[in-house]
């Protein structure tokens, strides 16, 4: 019952986080003054220039506030008040190029096409302003400096606590801590997901930071093999996820040693190391957010590969809606109807920042199970540990093994 609570409780969170962000991304009204302003566009007097652009639009938008463009949208010219065909205007048949271009914008152009698709027929995606400059700005700044600031605090750990020695004197006896399938399992997930780190950087940064560097054409070869390696290798990680899910669940269940593990800090900052199983709490901690925003990372991941295939946000919101939470928590309703280029917009975002908040935890990870600790490196090297090692930090794991030796048939000999 206890590790239900915890998947229910784990669950909750993410849909919180999801809702925030989704929430965030979204234009809206950001609070009532906004909320006013909106309404009082329906009060602007646009009789003086027959209905079109007013200055008081054209100052809201230099503004950020927003723009009510219903009287944009249904002006789109009138086919049947179409003028002769010699009079002005009358090849375009009733409408102006910026009627059509309005009708575009706003999908009511009479339009068609031989291309067949969910979004074949949107030439103009009137929302897609928001997506970019989200892209370009906040996801980017905020996720450089993520990682960079993990960087940091790892460098600056180093230098203040050092690496975790083994406290106790060597034995030269080793035992066995992951099989070979296990280790093939770790390192297929770890591989794929540092080549998607990198390929995926390349793509969301290439733009600013490759280009001014290198040049267009330099680039170009690059984004292309970058591509190709993230939407190919991308398989990979999901079958590693599978794998360590299958193999590690079991020992990945919360139970009552990882409390006192955590409050001693799994003995980074001294004072003895607190009893752990096969995997202590901190390693628990890395489990379940693999587990967790790997698989959020490839269910977005496989609705950018099958474009508007799989379609998620408008439904996960609409469900969400039903509950009351968002409308509880301050945030509105959350927007329930979406064109095929939104989903995939919001698709691409979460991917990101889903994986940006996963490489930063990886690299915490990377640094205790190499520079950070003595000895940790060797259960994914070699699967063999330093009997000493497995006491200090998986003692109860340890005293599980040595049981099953000591029930062993007689002829047995113990892995050394």
């Amino acid at each position: 019952m206890r590790d239900i609570r915890t998947i229910l409780l784990g669950s909750i969170m993410a849909a919180l986080a999801f809702i925030f962000l989704a929430t965030w991304m979204t234009p809206s009204p950001a609070n009532a003054q906004d909320t006013e302003n909106v309404a009082s566009q329906a009060e602007i007097d646009r009789t003086a220039t027959g209905g079109a652009t007013t200055l008081e639009d054209i100052l809201r938008r230099q503004q950020g506030l927003e723009v009510d463009n219903e009287y944009r949208a249904e002006n789109v010219g009138n086919p049947a008040a179409a003028a002769g065909i010699t009079d002005q205007l009358g090849t375009l048949g009733g409408a102006s190029d910026p009627d059509l271009w309005r009708g575009m914008r706003f999908n009511a152009a009479d339009i068609s096409t031989q291309v067949r698709g969910p979004a074949a027929d949107v030439l103009i995606q009137d929302r897609g302003m928001w997506w970019l400059q989200f892209r370009e700005g906040p996801l980017l700044t905020y996720g450089g400096y993520l990682l960079l600031g993990t960087l940091g605090f790892l460098a600056l750990f180093f230098l203040l606590r050092g690496r975790v020695k083994i406290d106790g004197e060597k034995t030269g006896r080793r035992i066995e801590r992951f099989k070979n399938f296990e280790r093939f399992g770790h390192w297929l997930l770890a591989g794929s997901f540092i080549l998607l780190g990198i390929t995926g950087l390349i793509s969301l940064m290439g733009r600013k930071f490759l280009i001014p560097a290198f040049g267009h054409e330099s680039y170009a070869w690059l984004a292309t093999g970058s591509k190709w390696i993230h939407n190919n290798v991308s398989w990979a990680f999901m079958l590693a996820l599978i794998m360590i899910f299958v193999m590690w669940v079991i020992h990945n269940l919360p139970d009552r040693t990882d409390i006192k593990w955590l409050a001693k800090g799994g003995g980074l900052f001294g004072g003895g190391h607190p009893p752990a199983k096969k995997f202590n709490a901190g390693q628990k901690l890395i489990f379940w957010s693999v587990i967790v925003l790997g698989g959020s990372i490839s269910v977005s991941g496989l609705s950018l590969l099958f474009p508007f295939e799989l379609p998620m946000f408008a439904k996960t919101f609409a469900i969400l809606n039903t509950t009351g939470l968002p409308e509880m928590l301050g945030f509105g309703v959350l927007p329930e109807t979406m064109t095929p280029h939104e989903e995939m917009q919001y698709a691409q975002l979460w991917h990101a920042i889903v994986s940006f908040v996963l490489m930063a935890i990886i690299l915490a990870h990377i640094y205790i199970g190499s520079v950070g600790m003595e000895g940790a490196y060797d259960a994914m090297g070699s699967g063999m540990v330093e009997e000493q090692w497995a006491k200090e930090h998986h003692s109860l794991w340890v005293e599980e093994v040595k049981q099953r030796e000591n029930k062993a048939p007689s002829g047995a000999t113990p892995a050394e």
